[in-house]
């Protein structure tokens, strides 16, 4: 079966495409998390741009990215803040995740952010770097995702970054501060 990967402003979602997203989501975290708001997904900082792939099915595959200017150090980076990673489980072990990552990548590019910024889980952070991705170790301060206003630290949670417009090799060193909920 034929997947097609499309990278869509959020802006330019048509309704249809919206509901398709939403299922894909409630079909995995539902039952945890209830239903999918593309405006606060899960708590999490919503996506300007989504990467879909699409096959015969609907849609099988998502990563969003939110563009926002964070503090690094004394530093002010563009990154592209990657969320909403999913593919679904009928598509899953064809390699589609890595390709949707690599794609996410080079819209990051086109949309002049430096670097591809995300958290994770533990256990999924040997996917990340397999699609490239480098993980740091930084404190990092951000709003709490459950009400948007008390500040969390963390310094042992995976982060992992990636090259944009600069190399990985160029990210600067210091604390990082989301300026936001996390993605």
């Amino acid at each position: 079966m034929q997947t097609t990967i499309r990278v869509v402003r959020h802006t330019h979602l048509p309704p249809r495409t919206i509901e398709s997203v939403r299922s894909l989501f409630d079909a995995e975290y539902y039952e945890k998390f209830g239903p999918w708001d593309p405006d606060c997904p899960y708590g999490y900082s919503p996506a300007d741009v989504h990467v879909i792939a699409t096959n015969g099915l609907g849609i099988v595959g998502h990563v969003g990215f939110q563009r926002r200017l964070i503090d690094v150090g004394t530093v002010e980076v563009p990154v592209g803040g990657t969320g909403g990673v999913l593919v679904a489980p009928q598509a899953r072990g064809a390699g589609l995740g890595a390709l949707l990552m690599s794609r996410v990548r080079e819209a990051m590019h086109t949309a002049g952010v430096d670097f591809g910024y995300l958290g994770c889980r533990e256990d999924v952070a040997p996917f990340y770097t397999s699609c490239g991705w480098h993980r740091i170790r930084a404190r990092e301060r951000c709003f709490s995702r459950l009400d948007g206003t008390t500040i969390i630290e963390s310094v042992d949670a995976p982060i992992l970054i990636c090259a944009a417009t600069k190399t990985a090799e160029s990210w600067p060193a210091g604390p990082i501060d989301l300026r936001g909920t996390p993605w």
